[in-house]
């Protein structure tokens, strides 16, 4: 980075901790409520002649860093707002923004004896006045134009202290004003301050205020209540100090291309973000930053080991070589101690010239520069990498730190795709902490419950956001892992002496298998889209739907005849059989990545595998019908009849008109396209509508009660006929057979005949 021209020594203003004495990062900021003392200060104008001929006029600045006013270097106003030199005794007026002078007269407790003159910012930037400081009396302060001035609050004129502030340092820079600090790290006011040498800034912060007073600067002094920046390890107020520091450059053209700003806003839209709203957060967290100031004064981290010329600050000539040397004592056993045992002399640097940096690097440094300290040391590892993954707070922190760092370095970005999860709380929506006494560890958990729920509570949250964590949570994680674990089962249980060369072709299976293959196979594309987008709560909604709506509430039940009844090798059980096998096959696979437990248990029970794990496999490929007597829109709209039917079923049965849907017989008036749906099916109706008996009739207003669909009336009756005790079915022709007293005709085909015909369910 230094051969590239990325890093550089500076004196700027960085947030600074008192406790820790030390500089500090951006991300190691916090902000936190906090009550300053907020005043208005006077600045005498001394060429008052330019303004109007009134005697004494004071520009105006509001503060609530009183303690600043010793580092000031300037008064700033901004070019496009409107001034008045507001006359508010016989021999003083106040220079104040147009727009604030009424509230600020009446926080003063003055009254306008009028406006004697108006000014644009930048007029009175022209005129080059000079101000007197309101503490130090041999200093003279020009009144400038900043751009960072509104006049939406305070007076209207920012007073400057350019080694106290980023919008601060900037003006300095920009009218070459000196970049004064005169506060040491402890916050102790340095002899170069001229006022309050040796008094601690907090402590000078009352008799600032006093002596203002005293000397008739002070226009007004409250409370103010406001979000102030504080160290995230003391949780104390921190203040913005200049230092010499060493900084990454992202303003500056570096080598090779543009500067580190825009390189990072460039490919920071060449990154998948999860959730998409984690770019504009970046963005505009990049787009604002100052330079990122990497070097700490602590006693303990990874050096910055560097020479600079005690003269000028200039990095020694042979850097890159120094950097090397260093490099290899310590990867070669010495640690980063090697840096401080080895002597001057040693790394071939005159010590009466050159200073030895004591700082270290920033912490967000190390763990920033990972794709290179990790990823690319590592054979088995890649860069850049597949996918970083951290909470929302990292935005501006290691996702950042690891952005410009690579930018820097290699020019491009560190990761292809970036993940924001949201963080745990409790029930209540608290935070969870040992002094609450509300922590949930995954052990416990999984003690309880198992990884695997464990695991599915966490999928099925949806991550974005804060996740809620506790015994009623769970118990829905469990519930859901029991309605696909039994889902499983049942197509395992099912599958019992099927082998795959037993397989129906599906182009000659049974309808309604082919449908339900279909189906899977939609809903395959959609979890696999899922996983793919980290979008993991939407694809257990998927598999939790399809386990208790797809199969649970439609085919598993309608098949169990075929199943418990059908011949053990005819075609209509082995056709069900065959979906069933491609079912768990894909379905094994979908839960994988979460229930893996569970998959892996049931992976070497599928016939036929060639792998020991469900891990090492692919997705399945799902056989799909080239064609069907029997659409998708058709199956669509049997679902409604379907589904309008166990409504009014749930009904009669509890009007105990019927004890069942095998107890019933029904007739269906269905109008236009659900009556073509259902004529498909012919005499196969009854088994998709699990009823002894079922008739299709043209719609009739007048006939059967209305249903949940407009588009259907129906009738339910008994059934008429005798159960029988192998299918359950009510039917005529039960008893009627000698050597089956107890069958119907169909059960006996099954038994001893050639077996029944199905076609579509």
């Amino acid at each position: 980075m230094m051969k590239r021209g990325t890093v550089a020594a500076g004196s700027k203003p960085v947030n600074w901790c008192l406790d820790c004495r030390s500089a500090l990062a951006e991300a190691e900021v916090e902000y936190e409520d906090k009550t300053s003392e907020a005043i208005d200060v006077g600045f005498r104008v001394i060429q008052g002649e330019k303004l109007t001929p009134v005697i004494n006029i004071d520009a105006v600045i509001w503060t609530t860093t009183p303690w600043t006013l010793p580092a000031n270097q300037a008064v700033a106003v901004g070019d496009h707002i409107d001034y008045a030199v507001v006359q508010v005794a016989d021999d003083r007026a106040l220079l104040l923004a147009r727009s604030r002078i009424d509230d600020c007269l009446s926080a003063y407790g003055l009254e306008s004896l009028g406006v004697l003159a108006e000014f644009t910012g930048s007029e009175l930037a022209a005129m080059q006045l000079t101000l007197q400081h309101p503490l130090i009396e041999s200093r003279q302060v020009p009144l400038i134009n900043a751009d960072h001035v509104i006049d939406e609050s305070g007076t209207g004129l920012v007073h400057i202290a350019p080694g106290h502030g980023g919008d601060d340092y900037i003006a300095g820079l920009k009218h070459g004003l000196p970049i004064d600090n005169p506060v040491g790290g402890n916050g102790v006011y340095l002899d170069s301050a001229q006022v309050f040498a040796g008094e601690h800034i907090y402590k000078a912060n009352p008799q600032i205020i006093e002596r203002l007073e005293t000397l008739g600067a002070l226009l007004n002094h409250v409370p103010f209540f406001h979000s102030y920046p504080h160290c995230w390890r003391h949780k104390t107020p921190i203040i913005f100090r200049a230092t010499p520091q060493w900084f990454v450059r992202m303003s500056e053209p570096v080598e090779g291309g543009d500067n580190l700003k825009d390189q990072c806003l460039s490919d920071i839209k060449n990154v998948t973000w999860t959730p998409d709203w984690g770019q504009n957060r970046i963005e505009a967290m990049v787009k604002n930053r100052p330079d990122w100031c990497i070097s700490r004064q602590r006693t303990w981290g990874v050096p910055i080991p560097v020479f600079t010329d005690i003269d000028t600050g200039e990095l020694h000539p042979n850097t890159q070589q120094i950097l090397e040397t260093v490099a290899q004592k310590i990867e070669t056993g010495g640690g980063v101690q090697a840096w401080y045992d080895l002597s001057d002399a040693e790394l071939g640097v005159d010590s009466e010239r050159y200073a030895k940096s004591s700082d270290i690097l920033d912490v967000w440094f190390d763990s920033g520069v990972t794709h290179t300290a990790v990823l690319e040391q590592r054979d088995e590892l890649s860069t850049p990498a597949d996918l970083y993954l951290e909470g929302s707070d990292q935005h501006r922190g290691w996702f950042q730190t690891s952005l410009i760092s690579s930018e820097a370095i290699h020019g491009r970005a560190p990761f292809k795709q970036v993940l924001t999860h949201g963080f745990v709380v409790d029930e209540a929506g608290h935070k969870m902490s040992k002094s609450k006494g509300n922590i949930i560890t995954p052990q416990e958990v999984i003690n309880k419950s198992g990884a695997d729920i464990l695991r599915l509570w966490i999928a099925s949250s949806d991550y974005r956001y804060e996740m809620a964590a506790g015994d009623k949570v769970f118990a829905g994680a469990a519930d859901a892992y029991r309605r696909i674990r039994n889902t499983l089962r049942f197509l395992l249980a099912n599958l019992n002496g099927f082998t795959p060369d037993q397989a129906v072709p599906v182009d000659q299976m049974v309808a309604l298998d082919a449908h339900i293959l279909n189906l899977a196979s939609q809903t395959q594309a959609k979890i696999i889209k899922a996983y793919d987008d980290m979008d993991f709560h939407a694809a257990m909604r998927l598999i939790t739907d399809f386990c208790s709506q797809e199969l649970g509430g439609f085919y598993l039940d309608i098949i169990k005849d075929r199943q418990y009844t059908g011949q053990t090798t005819g075609a209509p059980r082995l056709s069900a059989q065959t979906a069933l096998h491609e079912l768990i096959t894909a379905m094994v696979r979908w839960i994988a990545p979460v229930l893996s437990f569970t998959a892996q248990e049931i992976w070497p029970l599928i016939a036929d595998q060639t792998q020991a794990f469900v891990f090492t496999a692919t997705w399945h490929e799902l056989p799909t019908a080239t064609s069907s007597t029997i659409s998708e829109a058709d199956w669509a709209q049997i679902m409604i009849a379907k589904s309008a039917l166990n409504k009014a079923m749930d009904d009669k049965r509890a009007a105990k008109v019927v004890t069942g849907s095998l107890s019933a017989a029904v007739t269906l008036y269905a109008k236009d396209e659900l009556f073509e749906a259902l004529t498909k099916l012919g005499d196969e109706l009854r088994f998709v509508l699990i009823t002894s008996s079922a008739t299709l009739m043209p719609f009739n207003a007048d006939q059967g009660d209305a249903s949940e669909s407009d588009a259907l009336r129906l009738n339910i009756a008994p059934a008429a006929g005798t159960k029988c005790a192998r299918c359950w079915h009510v039917l005529p022709d039960v008893g009627t057979h000698a050597a089956h007293p107890e069958l119907c005709g169909r059960c006996i085909i099954n038994i001893e005949g050639s077996g029944e015909e199905r076609h579509y369910a």
